[in-house]
């Protein structure tokens, strides 16, 4: 009688989910390695002939209490939340807008086929070129104000988010469309009734994509004629040459990325939660 293969530990199944507390020591693990190698970096000290000095030098990586230091800083001196808070302005703004394009375009192009043969030309090269190359245009089209940067920040995520909103139409079953006509619905009332409410959870995932990539972008949306943004601080920092001010914004810019995101998974979550319970 063969025997039985041994059960592999939870932690190492293939396509396992980990337990939370599973998940949340591997997280603090990484984190503290990182810290801990940032530490060291940091604070280690060799003598090249000179004198004892960092490991690192200190403009390539400045210490943790050097950019602890750099943060109470924005925050006292340089009002590091009317900054922050003019950069989420922007990124809403810009997001606000990609939705109400990609939306209904993304919807026509994954229903209809003609539509998306129609458009596919246009879109399908966007998305392969630099957006850093548009901002001369921008700036031509646009000027140097607001409209430009929530352009720029708009062109950066419309031309992603739409492929997203098609794809997600597409993977709907053929066999809930083919049972809503049998019902003898429309083909307005399957796209309303059928399709986009199947493909809602999908483009919510692709949506909070986008959101990430605004962040990204958003340093170089605010270098043009900006005082007002964390993309002006940090530009601010780095014309005085202090290291530990722009490490310090660069962390400020991931944390409020980070808690979009967190706000975003949980409005998916209240949303759609008979997908969370079929995962």
């Amino acid at each position: 009688m063969p025997s039985k293969p041994a059960s592999t530990p939870r932690l190492w199944a293939l396509r396992t989910l980990v337990s939370s507390g599973q998940a949340r020591l591997l997280s603090g693990l990484t984190l503290v390695v990182l810290l801990g190698a940032w530490c060291v970096l940091s604070y280690l000290t060799v003598d090249r002939g000179h004198g004892p000095e960092s490991l690192v030098p200190t403009y390539f990586l400045p210490a943790p209490d050097a950019v602890v230091k750099g943060l109470v800083l924005l925050f006292v001196q340089e009002d590091l939340l009317g900054h922050a808070g003019m950069s989420i302005w922007r990124v809403t703004q810009a997001l606000g807008l990609t939705l109400a394009v990609s939306l209904p375009l993304g919807i026509a192009m994954g229903s209809f086929d003609a539509v998306n043969r129609l458009l596919d030309p246009v879109f399908a090269p966007l998305r392969y070129l630099p957006i850093t190359a548009f901002i001369p245009l921008l700036i031509l089209w646009f000027g140097i104000d607001e409209s430009e940067k929530i352009a720029f920040l708009f062109l950066g995520t419309f031309v992603y988010l739409v492929p997203l909103v098609v794809d997600a139409v597409r993977t709907v079953p053929e066999e809930l469309v083919q049972t809503a006509f049998t019902l003898g619905a429309t083909r307005a009332q399957v796209i309303r009734t059928v399709l986009v409410p199947s493909a809602l959870p999908q483009i919510f995932d692709g949506f909070r994509n986008m959101n990430a990539i605004a962040w990204t972008y958003i340093i170089l949306a605010e270098l043009v004629n900006t005082e007002k943004g964390l993309g002006a601080m940090l530009e601010a920092a780095k014309r005085v040459n202090k290291p530990h001010l722009t490490f310090a914004g660069v962390i400020v810019v991931g944390i409020i990325g980070l808690l979009s995101d967190v706000l975003i998974r949980g409005l998916n979550r209240l949303l759609f939660r008979w997908r969370e319970a079929d995962v």
